[in-house]
């Protein structure tokens, strides 16, 4: 797999062809002294349950992994907080509104978009939601379903670290019911 910045042949800043690697995370210019540098972009992810103790899963309705299972969440603007972010998505995504939003952990991603692979860190969250029944599929979401922890199958969610962190959980969730 190519790094993402093998798709910039030129510097942005100054047109120059003599835009270089300079790191394992960069390129510079030689003619202007630009530097480019490709961290990770923002993602949030929740886990938000029920008074049931189901899970709220969304089926996507776009690329990448189209018709798959996701959690809701989605990238953070530019001036954002990644609570902000997952209040944001989750409204956009299901209508539901978070009341509490709590950090579980990151997990590393990447997400092809446009003919690149964008390497992510995505953030999940454990939300609690103020209305359970308001549920409005929407955005770039098909589907939005509860489905008992339980019956979680991590390879049924189309995104490797969605995949990994669904994995995380249900770890975690049966280490605590074996105690």
């Amino acid at each position: 797999m190519s790094h993402p910045l093998d798709k910039f042949k030129y510097c942005p800043l100054c047109g120059s062809a003599s835009f270089m690697s300079s790191s394992e995370k960069s390129k510079k210019c030689a003619s202007c002294n630009f530097e480019l540098f490709m961290n990770p972009s923002a993602a949030t992810a929740a886990f938000i349950f029920d008074n049931k103790g189901r899970v709220l899963v969304v089926r996507r309705g776009r690329e990448p992994a189209k018709g798959t299972l996701d959690l809701p969440g989605g990238f953070s603007d530019i001036g954002e907080t990644s609570e902000e972010t997952v209040i944001r998505e989750v409204k956009e995504e299901t209508g539901l509104t978070i009341t509490s939003v709590e950090f579980l952990f990151s997990l590393p991603n990447t997400y092809h978009y446009s003919g690149m692979t964008i390497p992510t860190i995505d953030m999940f969250y454990r939300c609690e939601v103020a209305d359970t029944a308001i549920l409005v599929p929407d955005d770039d979401v098909d589907e939005a379903v509860w489905i008992p922890i339980n019956e979680l199958k991590p390879e049924k969610f189309g995104l490797q670290s969605i995949s990994s962190g669904v994995k995380r959980l249900l770890d975690q969730h049966l280490s605590r019911s074996k105690s």
